[in-house]
Parts: structure tokens; sequence; C-alpha cells
């Protein structure tokens, strides 16, 4: 009887899973109008009174995005003084909704990676993601990529779209 191989497992590929890199910490979004005079009005002295009832150790370890979803026209420290809060607890704090924050995060993350191990293969950029992986994060890893790979595709091993592939010199 033939033994079923997994060709795919056996081959040169190397698999970059972008998922991998997701963040492991909870994303929360703080939505600065409610502590707004009617959602909208910032009075500094009942301001800086709700900030300092909050139980900010509840953000240990959180990502947090900052931002506020009335058409109420902050001061910037308003966002710095939520932030000086959040900062002994939390993981990240940004301006911005929670893709931003996603965004941001691949964004340092795969800037800090060593591509190197790369050199000379073919990688495939694994598409399919149980995690919502920003488009941003892809566009990213290419250019990461590109440089050191020999071939990169997109998808997954059984279907993956070919990207680039790197030409011979010509001397």
């Amino acid at each position: 009887m033939n033994e079923i191989v997994n060709k795919i497992a056996n081959s040169a590929l190397e698999v970059f899973d972008l998922e991998d890199y997701y963040p492991q910490q909870q994303i929360i979004e703080i939505d600065v109008a409610q502590w707004l005079h009617e959602g909208f009005v910032l009075k500094e002295k009942e301001f800086r009174k709700q900030l300092n009832a909050v139980n900010w150790q509840q953000y240990q370890n959180c990502n947090i995005a900052i931002y506020c979803s009335s058409d109420a026209i902050l001061p910037s420290w308003a966002t710095i003084l939520v932030t000086s809060h959040l900062t002994p607890f939390a993981t990240k704090v940004i301006l911005g909704a929670a893709p931003n924050l996603v965004h941001q995060h691949y964004t340092e993350l795969l800037a800090a990676i060593d591509y190197t191990v790369y050199a000379n293969k073919s990688v495939i950029l694994k598409g399919c993601s149980k995690k919502p992986v920003p488009e941003s994060a892809y566009v990213f890893a290419i250019q990461k990529l590109q440089p050191f790979a020999k071939s990169i595709m997109y998808g997954e091993a059984c279907s993956a779209v070919p990207i680039f592939k790197k030409r011979d010199s010509v001397v």
C-alpha cells in the first residue's frame, strides 16, 4: 500500500504567516466622548475628575486605541491626559481606532524582523487567516521580503498566486 506523502510539508517553501504576528494583548477602544459634558463639551475640572475616578488598572497589558465618537473639538492635552493615566498599565496606546492600532503594531513589528533568513528561498505569504490582519501588513511584508526571497507567492500552498520571482541578473 502506498503511503500518502504531504509534498507541501516536505517542500522547501517557507511560509510567512502574518497571523503569527497579530497582537496578543486585548485591543480596547476608549471613547473620550464619555467624559465630555453632554458628550460634546470638555469642561476641564469635570473631565479631570472623571478621569481620576476611572480604575485604570483594568487596562493592564491591553492595547488601547483612544478616539472621540462625537464631533467635539478637543484640545490636544485631553488625549494626552488620558494617555498619561493609561501609560502605567497599557502595553500600547495610540490615538485612533482599533484598526489604526493593529496597523501600527504590524508596521513596528515587521520593521524589526530579520528577513535574511528568507534569502534565496521560495516564500508563501499566507493569505487566509482567522484574525483580521490588515491589508497594509501584506503590503509592508512584501516590501521587506522581496529584496531577499527568490520567489514570493500569496495564499495557501495548494492555491498560491505568484507575486514575485527574482530574475537572474544579466551582466
